[in-house]
């Protein structure tokens, strides 16, 4: 479990925890969702990357997460619907090591799951120095650098 030492104050526990903190810090609140509802859907994805993501490791806890996950993104740009938020940073960073594992196959299977994890890697500042899992002529490949 992560603990942030603060210099005024107690230690911080928990990856959630921590992460919205150092956004507030950084003065990057829209990270955490602009509306009630936006930021009860980040929310959600923090429990689910907390529990889930975290939690399964078993090849059918992955198959229900990315199952789940590409449900989820059939209408939508980003987890909470049109907006980059810290559910999308974390839950990309949680799912760094399936994605870039998956065969060109299951990949083409969780094509929602595909196209957001490709979005989110080109943002910047996020994927920094983990391999870039691209998409080139409706085929997915991983390009580790």
């Amino acid at each position: 479990v992560p603990v942030l030492q603060t210099n005024n104050g107690p230690g911080l526990t928990g990856l959630m925890t921590i992460a919205a903190h150092l956004v507030r810090q950084a003065r990057k609140e829209q990270l955490l969702g602009s509306t009630a509802e936006e930021k009860a859907v980040v929310q959600q994805w923090l429990e689910y990357r907390v529990t889930r993501v975290n939690g399964g490791s078993s090849k059918e806890d992955i198959r229900t997460v990315l199952k789940d996950l590409n449900m989820h993104l059939e209408d939508k740009v980003y987890l909470a619907g049109s907006i980059f938020t810290l559910a999308d940073i974390l839950m990309y960073y949680g799912l760094h090591h399936i994605m870039v594992d998956l065969t060109v196959q299951e990949k083409e299977k969780y094509l929602n799951v595909s196209r957001w994890f490709n979005h989110i890697q080109h943002y910047p500042g996020v994927r920094q120095h983990l391999s870039n899992v691209i998409f080139i002529k409706n085929r997915l490949y991983t390009n580790a650098h």
